[in-house]
């Protein structure tokens, strides 16, 4: 009977997260989809992936609707024997984004549940952590990898800490069952930060059983879990090979290439110092986790007519509409980041229970969330915190291949609220002494409350309240328009930080009167779960709200076709497209429409952009030849146009010459000086498998006659051996070339292009994208998912035998 209130219990809290999280985004009830602004570039670039899965089954590997063509292991591809997906899709059946929400509350409640925190506290901390805001915004912009392998986290930990406590089956099912869900989210980064906190929770767990002469438990623990993240990483085997083999060929991987542009040198071990820390949190600018718009929110806020600056607008010229207009986006945050979308608030409730937690909590679990939460807020600070910045760049493998160091306060977003709920945890323990508990909450009260009153009383003297982009704004409005905007600053300052005041007061004024017996521990938590949401939920929907969705068939079709795509759509060839009306190498919409040049990836194909650096960005129509661009769209008055380039050298062509380079260098700068129309530039590394023993015959044809992604076949005939140059992206590890119908060997030329001699006679050139790790990752994902499942089985019929 016990067993089975207990399961109903449960149920009932994950019914309420299914309506909490469905209440948030409350859209997708009206068949609604919230417009990500990631994700549409997204759409743009898997469209022709996804039509040609729809159309023939199959699943092609390869698109050439981006950057000249590359792999789709990071757009969403799918693998055979992923059953790591399947069970993740099973997880995530709210529409979404509020599946997301959704996967937030339960990894959390699981991860206190682990601790032992009974479930009303579990179902308290899961909101604490749901509802932070950086977790929220993130959805908001299309960051679904990342909200995804965040979701995990918890989970991960629960398992980790359950193998500690029990070192049971299902414990190390746990584990194994999170890891292979939180490695299957596909976002690198958050998963490696994640590590870095279970290095300092090992650390942790490590001290604390050399001083209670628990090694070799300590150990075993540590063997299970290693057999658990080898199941889960197995499971996920083609993810991952493929991964680590798009690497190398992405720009995060290691290039030859050691000039830039200019002549200067280049950094070539991982993303360079400036592109890595580009976003990096303020020292100061920190006070964001409990002060919402402490350095005025994001980029841009609405601070309405009521507003200093629309007065000052309205002064200068401005129209009641211009001036309503400019204050619907003013530029109210005055950090150092380049662009702010919303600030990472965790909340004033949350901040306050952790720094009371703080007094209460000793051990190892304070120590390994503190000392993980002070590694993150450190390493969040980037270039302001240059020291241990470099350190971990020069030092810490993998490091250098992540940006956005701001983005490692997804840990504090989980640390906190973690200690945070212990400390209540604690608060309601008989055995913990009611004297430790009032100073507890006199110290914490202090701390947070005395900060903010200081903050309040001496802003003015402590900041000034002025942004990096305000001389621009000083320029083209005058002073007034600034002395102005300043005002709103402070005036949105002041605000928060009474509000943040407000819910540390009521905070105490909780846990005061539990403590005076004023009020029951049931009331306690109900007043907690209440303070959360307003504080939380409110400052979420500054920023994600019901006017961030849209009608589905928006997302469905985000990108409006425009006569300029329909004129070049006209042409049914095989050719591609490159649109200078705007950022070609930041958008996804050409792609939709367009086997393009450019797109829009975090990790692009790193010869694609090397050439982009070099030559593309500079519209070297040599270059642009080269890679088949027969179409431009254009920036006219009345928007955009299609313009024909009569010089594309088509899909294949055949040369007279090979002209020798001995690196990367000398064949980047050969491209400048060598006639490519009948010069192929090839590394001197390719001699073993090509060969100049040919004769250009201005007579010999060579084309193609039939294309699809991951197939393109030509038609070649010739009296004499002749060698051609395929405009398509050399990919070792996938393409393969067939002479009629047998294997044969082909280089990489011109920097990104495919070569191949090919004998005197007529014949057909068949390429076919054959990734080799799709087969032997899903082997081995085959194989480990078998062994998860006899590992199931047995823990469920040991569990019977026990309980018979």
């Amino acid at each position: 009977m016990a067993k089975l209130k207990q399961f109903l219990t449960h149920l009932f809290v994950l019914a309420g997260f299914i309506l909490l999280s469905l209440f948030y985004f409350n859209p997708v009830l009206q068949g609604k989809e919230i417009y990500q602004s990631d994700i549409i570039q997204y759409i743009g670039m898997a469209k022709e992936q996804n039509d040609f899965r729809a159309e023939t089954g199959e699943e092609p590997y390869w698109t050439d609707a981006a950057f000249g063509g590359m792999p789709t292991y990071q757009l969403g591809a799918y693998y055979p024997h992923n059953y790591v997906k399947k069970l993740d899709t099973a997880l995530r059946f709210l529409p979404r984004p509020a599946d997301y929400l959704f996967l937030y509350f339960i990894g959390f409640y699981i991860l206190l549940l682990c601790m032992k925190v009974d479930y009303k506290l579990a179902f308290l901390g899961s909101i604490a952590f749901g509802f932070s805001t950086y977790l929220i915004i993130i959805l908001g912009v299309g960051h679904n990898a990342k909200a995804h392998a965040i979701a995990y986290m918890p989970m991960v930990l629960a398992g980790i800490i359950s193998i500690f406590r029990h070192r049971n089956i299902w414990s190390f099912l746990l584990l194994t069952v999170a890891m292979a869900l939180e490695i299957q989210a596909n976002h690198f980064q958050m998963t490696y930060y994640l590590l870095l906190l279970v290095i300092a929770l090992g650390i942790a767990y490590l001290v604390d059983a050399y001083r209670k002469k628990l090694i070799p438990g300590y150990f075993k623990s540590l063997g299970i879990m290693v057999v658990a993240v080898v199941l889960a990483i197995a499971a996920n085997a083609t993810n991952l090979l493929a991964t680590s083999e798009y690497t190398k060929f992405s720009t995060r991987g290691e290039s030859e290439l050691t000039i830039t542009p200019d002549g200067a040198p280049k950094e070539n071990t991982g993303l360079s110092f400036n592109y890595i820390t580009e976003y990096s949190y303020g020292i100061i600018e920190s006070f964001n986790l409990m002060v919402p718009r402490f350095m005025g929110g994001g980029s841009s806020e609405n601070i309405g007519k009521d507003s200093n600056l629309y007065e000052a607008l309205r002064e200068i010229g401005a129209s009641p509409v211009q001036a309503e207009g400019f204050t619907e986006s003013a530029p109210t945050y005055w950090g150092d980041q380049p662009f702010v979308g919303a600030p990472a608030y965790i909340g004033a409730t949350v901040i306050f229970l952790f720094i009371f937690a703080l007094f209460l909590i000793r051990g190892r679990l304070k120590w390994w969330i503190v000392g993980g939460s002070l590694l993150a807020l450190f390493l969040s600070w980037g270039k302001n915190f240059e020291f241990l910045t470099r350190f971990f760049i020069d030092f810490i493998p993998l490091y250098d291949k992540f940006r956005a160091v701001s983005s490692i306060q997804v840990i504090l977003e989980l640390c906190l609220p973690l200690l945070a709920i212990i400390g209540l945890y604690k608060l309601f323990l008989a055995e913990v002494k009611k004297e430790e508990k009032l100073y507890a909450l006199k110290w914490s009260s202090i701390i947070t409350g005395g900060l903010l009153l200081i903050l309040l009383l001496f802003k003015s003297v402590l900041f000034d309240f002025a942004g990096a982009n305000d001389a621009a704004y000083s320029q083209q409005f005058g002073m007034d328009f600034m002395n102005a905007l300043e005002e709103d600053r402070k005036s949105i300052f002041t605000s928060d930080v009474i509000r943040s005041l407000i819910f540390i007061l009521l905070s105490a004024g909780l846990i005061w009167g539990y403590l005076q017996k004023k009020i029951n521990r049931n009331l306690v938590i109900g007043g907690f779960v209440v303070l959360m949401l307003v504080d939380l939920i409110g400052v979420d929907r500054r920023y994600v709200n019901e006017d961030d969705f849209v009608k589905a068939r928006e997302m469905e079709q985000p990108f409006q076709k425009l006569e300029a795509d329909q004129a070049i759509l006209e042409d049914k060839e095989h050719y591609r497209v490159f649109d200078v009306s705007g950022s070609p190498f930041n958008t996804g919409r050409t792609s939709y429409y367009h086997n393009a040049l450019g797109g829009y990836h975090a990790a692009k194909p790193g010869r694609i952009q090397e050439l982009y650096d070099f030559y593309i960005s500079k519209n070297n129509m040599k270059i642009l030849s080269m890679l088949n661009v027969k179409y431009f769209i254009v920036p006219i008055e009345e928007g955009t146009q299609a313009q024909q380039n009569p010089n594309a050298f088509g899909n294949v062509w055949l040369v007279n010459d090979i002209r020798w380079v001995e690196n990367q260098n000398e064949e980047m700068l050969a491209l400048e000086d060598t006639d490519l129309r009948s010069t192929a530039v090839v590394n001197s590394e390719f001699k073993q498998i090509l060969n100049e023993d040919f004769n250009f015959d201005p007579e010999a044809s060579i084309e193609l006659v039939s294309y699809q992604p991951n197939e393109l076949k030509y038609n070649f005939s010739a009296n004499s051996a002749q060698f051609a140059v395929f405009s398509e992206n050399y990919y070792q590890p996938g393409w393969q070339a067939y002479l009629d119908g047998k294997p044969v060997s082909h280089a990489q030329v011109n920097y990104v292009l495919r070569g191949m001699n090919i004998p005197a006679g007529d014949h057909e050139i068949v390429f076919k994208f054959e990734p080799e790790v799709v087969k032997t990752g899903s082997t081995i994902a085959l194989i480990s998912s078998i062994l998860i499942g006899l590992v199931l089985i047995g823990g469920i019929g040991f569990e019977f035998k026990k309980r018979k």
